[in-house]
């Protein structure tokens, strides 16, 4: 089922989410749920705070980038094939240069600003089956998981931009909360009359 996207404004965007264990009720239909959500918007990253939930589970689907013709030929074959759930992640390390993407996001449509994150992370989660798993991810894959992380600890890609940006992004932000833009994806408005 294709769920609506909760927009910038909304209070569950800025929770520091819980962690949660394998009795989660309905879990694996919440995250096929996510899954298709995240499909029909076109995103390549759904946390469950977009989708009104305040739990430490995260969807990656990289495979959109891969067809970048700018990344080698074992970079696109990763990125085709990176496609993960990630429940109660940690950030354990961020390494290596800070570099710039232009960074977009679900519940901010419309808006795509450049982003500086550095280029390597280790992050510790639980897969969907509950099985551990430790990663070093670096470039894309790595940016994608360091955002939809961000969504988890309450912190939004806009967050990360100078406070000059934020100003002059700022009635854009509001008409966002407001509903008054136009996406092709359900959203949920928390100001919408």
């Amino acid at each position: 089922m294709i769920l609506p996207i909760i927009a910038f404004g909304d209070k569950v965007l800025r929770k520091k989410c819980i962690d949660i264990d394998k009795d989660y009720p309905d879990l694996e239909k919440l995250i096929t749920n996510m899954r298709e959500t995240m499909d029909n918007a076109s995103g390549v990253g759904l946390a469950a705070p977009q989708i009104n939930k305040a739990i430490r589970l995260f969807l990656i689907d990289t495979s959109p980038f891969a067809e970048d013709e700018d990344l080698t030929k074992e970079e696109q074959t990763f990125l085709k094939n990176f496609n993960k759930v990630f429940i109660n992640a940690k950030i354990t390390k961020e390494t290596g240069e800070e570099w710039v993407f232009n960074e977009g996001c679900l519940s901010i449509p419309n808006i795509r600003e450049d982003v500086f994150r550095k280029d390597t992370i280790t992050i510790e989660y639980l897969d969907e089956n509950f099985k551990k798993h430790k990663d070093t991810l670096t470039g894309l894959a790595s940016r994608v998981v360091q955002h939809e992380y961000d969504h988890i600890e309450g912190i939004l890609f806009t967050d990360l931009l100078s406070s000059l940006k934020k100003k002059l992004l700022k009635k854009k932000l509001e008409k966002i909360s407001k509903g008054k833009v136009s996406v092709d994806y359900r959203m949920k408005f928390p100001l919408a009359k």
